[in-house]
């Protein structure tokens, strides 16, 4: 398993599900998302939603969040879909959802970190969408909450030149919310816990009406589709298997 899922009681909370932890570990990748860890990250997100959690927590194991997406078998688009799927049902449960953060944020590592609600990074942690360096997308809802989180300015820098931020660059951008690791996100989440679940979820629910899915737009998924099928994208990941610098010719 890829994924491991922990569930903690709170005091002053009924039952022993308050919060779940859910983490990713393939510390051999640091952490990389393939299609299994995507399916579990799926089942471990609804499996959250079916108890009594009032707060779940994401997190990496072995000194890293994400390093991204695991190019050693990304290999088209049907990647993206499921990690659609993920990042929707992190926007949509109705508790709150942490990002906790050591190391690498990067590319689908750093689409987990900004589906989640609130982040709690450490001052030395990395995070950018190096997209541009590979030849693909990332797809329009993620650019969407880049640019509310981070702003708009942060998220043309992390977007069109690739730039990585670090983590006490990120919680002065707003982008994180609080210093820290996992231990400062389960006293965060332990917090939340006792709040009333009702009001958080009504709340939760308006923020996200605030930020609605973007409509579809035919010319951002024809441009979606060029980048995910072209021969840059190809060179791309050639390039990083072989370890060697692309040559991107824009077709």
């Amino acid at each position: 398993m890829a994924v491991h899922i922990e569930t903690r009681g709170v005091p002053g909370v009924d039952g022993d599900d308050a919060i779940t932890v859910v983490t990713m570990d393939r510390q051999e990748r640091r952490n990389a998302l393939e299609h299994q860890t995507l399916a579990e990250l799926t089942a471990a997100v609804e499996g959250a939603a079916g108890r009594e959690t009032r707060v779940l927590i994401l997190t990496g194991a072995g000194g890293h969040f994400c390093s991204g997406a695991d190019l050693t078998g990304v290999e088209d688009a049907s990647f993206a879909a499921l990690l659609q799927g993920v990042l929707d049902r992190l926007r949509d449960v109705s508790f709150p959802t942490i990002a906790a953060i050591e190391g690498s944020a990067l590319g689908a590592g750093a689409q987990l970190a900004v589906a989640c609600d609130l982040r709690v990074a450490t001052a030395d942690a990395s995070f950018g969408v190096p997209a541009a360096k590979l030849g693909l997308m990332v797809n329009h809802w993620t650019v969407q909450r880049m640019a509310a989180i981070a702003g708009p300015s942060a998220a043309r820098a992390i977007l069109l030149a690739a730039e990585v931020i670090r983590g006490d660059q990120a919680l002065r951008l707003g982008l994180v919310n609080r210093e820290g690791a996992l231990p400062e996100a389960l006293e965060w989440a332990a917090q939340i816990a006792l709040l009333a679940p009702l009001t958080i979820a009504g709340h939760k629910l308006m923020l996200n009406r605030l930020e609605a899915t973007p409509a579809d737009d035919v010319d951002v998924a024809a441009a979606f589709e060029r980048a995910w099928t072209s021969a840059d994208f190809a060179e791309g990941i050639d390039a990083f298997r072989n370890r060697r610098s692309p040559q991107f010719r824009g077709r």
